[in-house]
């Protein structure tokens, strides 16, 4: 009698969870056949990128030709991927709304492009390649699979996931930005599983592939004080007025682009002129590339203001005018020479204000506080996590519900009294009126 009960209970335990069981094993297939193709493609684009880096760096003269790169890459983008222009604004339209396929030739352009941005010396980052090899990617899933357009849904977030967490080493911090990203003010549990899944299997196999990440160090953090809370909000409040300004100032200057110049090639190809001249004018190129060298520098001594002004215009100036790559990267640069130079006016450890920073400004530009949180975790350690805590959604909440992702949803306003901004697009409350 007492087995037939065990049986009986068992079966009903296999039957409540075999749902749950069922949709695990099926996305852990998905996302391993995920995280193996954009975690090889992080890596091959990681490679790629390092090596235009060293040899810009190593013939500085390849500058000079940035308006015939510029040229170049907008000629390939207007008669190859005009499908594609939305770059990663177009991965979040498509989560909010699946529609088509997103064309694979995203990835082969956003790659090409990037890397030709890097070594002509334009001055942007990664992450947006690395979405839009997640993205594309994911999408070649979609009929092999079958799936519907919910669970296509949770594909893309898994693939923006995945490209995330293996370009930075961060897979925590991936899996959240994925969740986070689309809709300001709430995540989607619903992908939670696909999102760590891939983050984490596409970290791993970048790592395989023995490409490394920078590593970052904050050798003292004090115990927080009241005080203490007081000067990580102030940092906040700087970090948020500069996410803001950075994304003001980029897409405005994509909008005078446009407006002046209709044929697209011809506003990289204008833009790379002002690069060039202003890297000849200065003679350095300290404030193109990725600029990963005056990141570290920022961790070990105070710098100078004009580090992160510098840096501002130099990337809204290359994105604005229609390079490609990513906003993430340059605003780790100058959130962290922001920090560094906030050293000399705040009683804060120099590399402590400097990881604030690299984190703060990209949660408020991004709008996404707990994926930044998390990445501060992941690269810098725990013992930060409060200061960033605060640093980040102090920034958070100052950019009001901007961003550099005009295709992201307001899920829950910031403040109660913009509720009724709920449900639309950021482009759509940024959008200069007629």
């Amino acid at each position: 009698m007492a087995a037939r009960l065990f049986s009986v209970a068992s079966l009903t335990a296999l039957a409540r969870w075999a749902p749950a069981l069922v949709f695990m094993a099926r996305w852990l297939v998905i996302c391993t056949l995920l995280s193996v193709g954009v975690g090889s493609a992080s890596a091959l684009f990681l490679v790629a990128l390092d090596w235009a880096t060293h040899w810009r760096e190593s013939n500085p003269w390849i500058v000079a030709l940035l308006p015939l790169g510029g040229f170049l890459i907008g000629l390939m983008y207007h008669y190859w991927g005009r499908s594609v222009e939305g770059g990663n604004n177009l991965l979040l339209e498509t989560i909010h709304r699946p529609r088509s396929p997103i064309p694979f030739r995203m990835a082969p352009l956003i790659l090409i492009g990037t890397v030709g941005t890097h070594l002509f010396g334009g001055s942007a980052g990664r992450e947006g390649t690395a979405l839009q090899l997640g993205g594309a990617i994911a999408d070649r899933l979609t009929p092999v699979f079958r799936l519907r357009p919910r669970d296509r849904r949770l594909l893309l977030i898994a693939g923006i996931s995945a490209g995330f967490g293996s370009v930075f080493g961060t897979p925590l911090a991936g899996a959240i930005f994925g969740l986070e990203v689309f809709l300001v003010g709430r995540l989607s549990y619903e992908a939670l599983f696909p999102a760590f899944a891939a983050a984490i299997g596409a970290d791993y196999v970048t790592r395989w592939w023995q490409v490394g990440h920078t590593h970052y160090h904050i050798p003292a953090v004090p115990d927080l004080t009241p005080a203490y809370a007081l000067y990580a909000a102030l940092a906040g409040l700087a970090f948020g007025a500069t996410a803001l300004l950075f994304g003001t100032l980029t897409h405005g200057i994509g909008r005078v682009f446009k407006a002046r110049l209709a044929f697209a090639p011809l506003r990289p190809l204008v833009g790379g002129l002002l690069v060039a001249g202003a890297v000849w004018a200065l003679g350095s190129t300290r404030y193109i590339g990725l600029g990963v060298p005056v990141i570290v520098e920022s961790f070990e001594q105070p710098l100078s203001p004009l580090d992160f002004i510098l840096k501002i215009l130099f990337t809204a100036l290359t994105l604005g005018a229609g390079f490609k790559g990513g906003e993430v990267t340059p605003l780790f640069f100058i959130g962290a020479t922001l920090g560094s130079a906030l050293s000399a006016w705040l009683p804060l450890p120099t590399a402590l204000l400097a990881g604030m920073g690299f984190v703060a400004v990209f949660a408020g530009a991004a709008n996404t506080p707990l994926a930044c949180i998390l990445m501060a975790l992941e690269l810098f350690g725990a013992a930060c996590g409060p200061y960033v805590a605060i640093a980040c959604v102090v920034a958070y909440l100052c950019t009001g519900h901007r961003g550099i992702y005009g295709a992201q949803v307001i899920g829950q306003a910031k403040q109660l009294r913009w509720g009724r901004q709920q449900g639309q697009r950021l482009t759509d409350l940024t959008r200069p009126k007629p």
